[in-house]
């Protein structure tokens, strides 16, 4: 038979493969929850739920000197909307209360004579006091509130000083998250955890489902190759996989406010790599599996930890030792991870992402032919 023959050949095999396969997803409705509903789900829940963003922070302030400018000083902290006065004992020593009762989490001491010190130019101090029980929340505390004591220092000596500007005055400029708010960071990432666990999941149990039901044997009767089978089962998947993945970029976008400053396009096409690559690991896993149980088991083990530990969604991958930096290179949610926020906040094109989509599409291809590789034609 030629070429174009046996093409014709197993695109209508994998055609028909893939048709059966859509009926089965479109009747089942986990499955179509699994794919439509659960993203949404879990990105209203991990979107708002993991925020670094310091807001309405709870603090105690102990002024001792109760002069005009310690209230100035405690100004510079409730000015905005970081920080709130939840307590004002008299006692210094009623803060360790507060704190171990958990009522503040920061608190500011300005002992008597803060005025005429600063006054007379000399050195001022004030006593910043953090819980450091929760280490993250209270590196975000410490730096809000230094800064804003910071501020009001340089604010009070340019008023002394009749605006003289400083010896060095250095502009700091935030770029492609201006205010370091913490959804613009986590909300990538969270989108690449979401859909490589649904993506894997969704497929995982496709062969192991039909294996317990005794439903492969009529597959194996038929003249249908593997690689038809695999392509077959992985493609209505994959377009319900991207109908989940719009779904799932449009809500973060109109939700959490995330910006699109690159390509739809080069988006796309990213998404399209990563979504065949988790699928095709999915019908790896079902296909070796035996069992729906140990198909499920494997596929959430796969996916969860290294879309939270190994792709760069939650610590930076640059920072881990070789051997973990070499683990996470073989997964493509470390690339799709760093991919979304190149597209997403700095406006990237392909010629900076390239080796984002070779490791993607690498990934895909290695996927689906250990896939094709484990599938049997023959029953256990």
């Amino acid at each position: 038979m030629s070429a174009p023959g046996r093409l014709r050949r197993f695109a209508i095999r994998t055609g028909a493969v893939a048709a059966k396969e859509a009926t089965h997803a479109v009747r089942d409705p986990r499955t179509l929850y699994l794919a439509l509903g659960m993203p949404v789900v879990l990105l209203v829940i991990f979107g708002f739920g993991i925020s670094f963003d310091v807001e309405d922070v709870p603090i105690a302030v102990v002024d001792q000197d109760r002069t005009p400018d310690s209230r100035a000083l405690e100004r510079s902290l409730t000015t905005g909307h970081e920080f709130v006065v939840a307590a004002r004992p008299d006692d210094p020593a009623e803060v360790d209360r507060l704190f171990r009762e958990r009522t503040v989490s920061a608190a500011l001491v300005v002992p008597r004579g803060f005025a005429r010190e600063w006054a007379a130019g000399r050195r001022a101090p004030v006593q910043l006091l953090v819980d450091g029980s929760d280490g993250v929340g209270a590196q975000s505390v410490l730096g809000n509130a230094s800064a804003a004591l910071r501020a009001e220092g340089r604010r009070r000596l340019a008023a002394e000083t009749g605006g003289a500007a400083a010896p060095l005055a250095a502009e700091v400029r935030l770029l492609f998250n201006p205010a370091l708010r913490s959804a613009v960071f986590f909300v990538p990432g969270l989108i690449a955890y979401i859909l490589y666990i649904v993506g894997v999941l969704l497929t995982a149990l496709t062969i192991a489902r039909e294996q317990e039901r005794g439903n492969l044997e009529q597959l194996f009767a038929t003249p249908v190759g593997r690689l038809e089978v695999m392509l077959g089962k992985l493609l209505p998947y994959l377009a319900l996989g991207l109908l989940q993945a719009l779904l799932v970029l449009a809500f973060g976008m109109a939700v959490f406010e995330m910006p699109l400053r690159g390509s739809l396009g080069v988006l796309g096409l990213g998404t399209l790599l990563f979504l065949a690559g988790a699928l095709a690991q999915g019908l790896f896993i079902s296909s070796v599996a035996g069992s729906q149980q140990v198909a499920t088991q494997a596929g959430a083990l796969s996916s969860l930890l290294p879309g939270v530990l190994l792709s760069g969604f939650v610590f930076p991958v640059e920072n881990m030792p070789l051997l973990l930096r070499a683990l996470a290179s073989v997964f493509p949610a470390r690339y799709y991870v760093d991919l979304l926020r190149g597209v997403m906040l700095r406006g990237n094109g392909f010629d900076a992402l390239w080796g984002d989509f070779l490791g993607l599409g690498v990934f895909c291809l290695a996927a689906v032919a250990l896939a094709t590789l484990g599938f049997r034609r023959r029953l256990a």
